[in-house]
């Protein structure tokens, strides 16, 4: 089964990930995946905390921060973000990576959703809520569902809420996922929508090989 586009020719598969991140909202995607620069970006972003919110030591949000940072970027993805009360608790995590392999058909959106509902160490529960929508960087599929996640050594389990979007970006050959995980249950529906609000900022800007955004080319009549 072929998706509209995939009889249209690729585009660049050199992109850079785009979010607006909203207040709370925290960039944590590091370039090379070092403690000291896990150690740089949490100092310089509890810096910018107001003291006067802050119901925990900003020597633990700190720490929270630098730890957090490099497990988000232990793949590498395209970006890696958290999102944080006011009170300096870590509440979600936040991943965004794309797949794609040179010569190869991109999965349709029945294909990739079993694929979203595979987890290495844990399984879903319960019935997952899937919804099919169209964002500006493509026709998207949001899948949100329960994980019963397997604790260290298979001693127990956690309750896990997850939110991933799979966006099929037209003329690409890439999935770009958007993964959102947390782990109080009882502030999914705020967590979903803090999710659900920055989600439609997601945007992919052509760049060069030293990664330089590429301009769009002016549709022809305009100068």
């Amino acid at each position: 089964m072929n998706t509209p586009d995939d009889d249209v020719p690729a585009l660049s598969e050199d992109f850079a990930v785009r979010l607006d991140l909203q207040p709370g909202w925290v960039d944590l995607t590091l370039r090379e995946n070092s403690k000291a620069e896990a150690k740089a970006l949490a100092t310089k972003t509890v810096n910018e905390l107001n003291p006067l919110s802050l119901e925990i030591e900003k020597s633990a949000v700190f720490d929270d921060m630098a730890e957090r940072a490099l497990n988000l970027n232990e793949d590498a993805p395209a970006l890696a973000a958290a999102y944080y009360a006011e009170s300096g608790e870590g509440l979600i995590n936040l991943m965004i990576d794309s797949y794609g392999d040179e010569g190869v058909p991109r999965p349709t959106a029945d294909e990739v959703l079993p694929l979203l509902l595979e987890w290495e160490n844990g399984e879903v529960v319960g019935e997952p809520e899937v919804t099919r929508l169209e964002l500006s960087a493509g026709p998207a599929m949001r899948v949100q569902a329960t994980l019963k996640i397997k604790r260290m050594f298979g001693l127990g389990r956690r309750i896990t809420e997850f939110v991933k979007y799979a966006v099929f970006p037209p003329g690409m050959q890439s999935l770009v996922v958007v993964t959102a995980t947390w782990e109080k249950i009882q502030l999914t529906e705020e967590n979903a929508q803090r999710v659900d609000e920055i989600v439609p900022t997601l945007r992919l800007d052509l760049v060069d090989g030293d990664g330089n955004e590429i301009a769009p080319k002016p549709e022809p009549g305009q100068s």
